[in-house]
């Protein structure tokens, strides 16, 4: 964020581009200064301004007058003054002459030149308070999301002289080995080394079903190994990782800047000059005029008008008030890249979402058991649990939750793995078969179960010949889906669902949840012309997803959102806002801070319009002081200030 009150302008570039800065930042960069030290050039000058007026009004002395008052009031006015002054001058020598600085800076010179020491020094005080207040709010706004990113994967394991060790992710070398445990996400991106482990990998394919990657296969950062300890030979280094690209873009987010800010910018460099030159007027021009003239008087009625007219409330709160809903967003773990982003988000009027890994959990769980009637339940799911010990698939798994403890003391002989089918062993002198119909049909099963009408993955099990019965395991609906459609219709939003998987599944998943519209059976072609037609109807649209497959959508989309717990690197480098913990919930979330937002800042606007047009008709009629100058300024740009931090202050929760 550069400084508060510059009216010069930053580039505009694409949405996605990264934006540079206009090289000054001058007193929002806090650093490491404690609340005190912050204060202190105004606790100063506060001190002796007001020893001064005591002085001047309350305490008659007669040493307090001429030279001796003169270097009083300049005393309290160098510690906040001087600054500004230098400010002043360096955006001069920049070739921007009407800076606020500026503007300051000639009020307040003025001030002392026809004596009126006191509100000199108190425009510059009440100036320099307001910007250590916007310093510290946008202090607290980057806090929250360094605070936020700092949350990702720092530490890897790996191993050295078949030791584990840990060490700093952004040490690794590349060609280290690193361990991954169950439960682990990867740092950076690897080659497998042990025989096979099975890795969620919804976030990057799109796909319900999670993966088991075999011995030399390319694992990527952002997978999630589920269960059994695997070695990743690691090829690219951690700043390439997906959470290094996440926190630069963070870096760079108040670089996109929102219409109406960049309006206030273009609006600003335009009306200081004439703000100047209007002042000059009103101190001159009177002199044709007017019989009883008095320089002082109108030059007094000049620099007041400076002092009101100073676009101070505006360029800073509107900034402030954007970097204040990008703050509170990523305290609630939401990602706005930009403050554009907020504007965008809050006109929504259609939320289109991926399935897989956004509304649902990307994990797989036994949705329902068929046992024959000439089986024991009981029994059979005992035989199948310790037979799928032997498998490191995550269906192996989902049985595994289900069934509970495994029975190590079933007699079990020829396991056998038959690859793209399941599992066989003898048990009990029988043979069991577990795996899909294809291992049914090839060992000549027979079975009266149309399993291309059910939706979710099935498991058929065949014991001693005969049919047993099947399990089917899905992927489970998220705990706060429903909550999140409720929420977007209780804004009028519509909620739409595009998927690749079955039109069952994703038919099933919408009606459970209240969705809108749902589509499945689409390629990420067939997406973006879904996400057309919507547009076409002049329904602004953000989408959500977390795939690679969802990267050519999120793009299209008015506002991109990617799920960045498990997302995609591609997905989250197109998208305009990533959710950090994957929850749904936070779609509306999101657009309730855009709209708080863009309540917010034209609640400013409107405040610093009304105030400054007032008294500046009263300044140039010679019925406001200095003063009410400064009320009109600093004071409106004050309570600015305080409305623009009150959403940092929200609970969206």
């Amino acid at each position: 964020m550069e400084e508060c009150c510059s009216t010069k302008p930053k580039k505009e570039q694409h949405k996605h581009d990264h934006s540079e800065g206009d090289g000054h930042d001058h007193s929002h960069d806090t650093g490491d200064k404690t609340v005190f030290q912050m204060f202190l050039p105004a606790i100063v000058s506060f001190v002796l301004l007001l020893v001064g007026i005591v002085l001047d009004n309350y305490i008659k002395t007669d040493w307090f007058t001429g030279w001796v008052r003169l270097v009083w009031y300049l005393a309290a006015y160098a510690p906040v003054g001087l600054p500004v002054l230098k400010e002043a001058w360096q955006s001069i020598l920049q070739g921007d002459v009407f800076s606020e600085f500026f503007l300051m800076g000639i009020a307040t010179v003025g001030a002392f030149v026809i004596g009126e020491y006191p509100e000199g020094v108190a425009v510059m005080l009440f100036y320099s308070v307001g910007e250590v207040f916007q310093g510290m709010a946008v202090s607290r706004a980057k806090g929250n999301i360094k605070a936020l990113l700092d949350q990702r994967p720092d530490e890897v394991t790996v191993m050295e002289n078949n030791q584990p060790k840990i060490i700093k992710a952004k040490e690794a070398r590349i060609g280290d080995v690193v361990q991954l445990k169950p439960g682990e996400k990867l740092a950076l991106d690897g080659e497998l080394l042990s025989d096979s482990a099975s890795f969620n990998t919804a976030a990057l394919t799109g796909e319900s079903k999670p993966d088991t990657k075999n011995k030399g296969e390319a694992v990527l950062a952002g997978m999630i190994n589920m269960n059994s300890i695997a070695l990743v030979k690691v090829n690219t280094a951690y700043e390439d990782s997906k959470l290094s690209k996440i926190l630069e873009l963070v870096q760079n987010a108040t670089a996109q800047k929102a219409p109406t800010e960049l309006f206030i910018r273009k609006f600003a460099k335009v009306y200081t000059p004439i703000v100047v030159f209007l002042a000059i007027g009103i101190c001159l021009l009177p002199y044709f005029f007017v019989d009883d003239y008095q320089f002082r008087d109108w030059l007094y009625r000049a620099l007041i008008f400076l002092v009101i007219s100073c676009p101070c409330a505006l360029v800073i709160s509107i900034p402030l008030g954007y970097f204040g809903g990008i703050g509170a967003a990523s305290r609630n773990g939401i990602l706005f890249k930009g403050s554009n982003f907020l504007d965008s988000i809050a006109e929504i009027q259609n939320v289109v979402m991926d399935k897989t890994g956004t509304m649902t959990e990307g994990v797989f769980k036994v949705q329902e058991v068929n046992i024959m009637p000439e089986f024991s339940k009981d029994h059979i799911l005992k035989m199948v649990n310790a037979l799928e010990s032997k498998s490191t698939h995550p269906v192996a798994t989902a049985i595994h939750n289900y069934v509970g403890e495994i029975d190590h003391s079933l007699p079990m002989e020829n396991v056998e793995e038959i690859a793209g089918h399941g599992l066989k062993a003898a048990i009990e002198g029988k043979e069991l078969l577990v795996g899909n119909f294809k291992l049914m049909d090839k060992f000549s099963i027979s079975y009266n179960v149309k399993h291309t009408d059910i939706v979710y993955t099935v498991i058929a099990i065949a014991y001693d010949k005969k049919f047993a019965g099947f399990i089917t395991i899905a992927d489970s609906i998220k705990s706060d889906a429903k909550e999140t459609v409720d929420n977007l219709h209780k804004m009028n939003v519509k909620a739409t669902m595009l998927s690749g998987d079955k039109s069952t599944v994703v038919k099933y998943v919408a009606d459970q949840l209240g969705i809108d519209r749902a589509f499945g059976d689409l390629l990420p072609e067939d997406k973006v012309n879904k996400v057309k037609e919507i547009k076409a109807k002049n329904q602004t649209v953000a989408f959500v997803g977390d795939g690679v497959n969802d990267a050519p959508v999120v793009a299209l989309s008015d506002v991109g959102i990617a799920m960045g717990g498990l997302g995609s690197d591609a997905t989250i480098e197109t998208a305009d806002v990533v959710i950090q913990d994957d929850k749904p919930s936070k779609i509306p979330m999101a657009i309730n801070i855009g709209k708080q937002t863009k309540k917010i800042v034209w609640q400013n606007i409107i405040l610093a319009f009304a105030v400054k047009a007032v008294v500046l008709v009263l300044g140039a009629g010679g019925l406001a002081t200095m003063w009410e100058a400064v009320f009109a300024d600093v004071g409106v740009a004050l309570l600015a200030i305080l409305n623009a931090v009150r959403i940092q202050r929200m609970k969206f929760g």
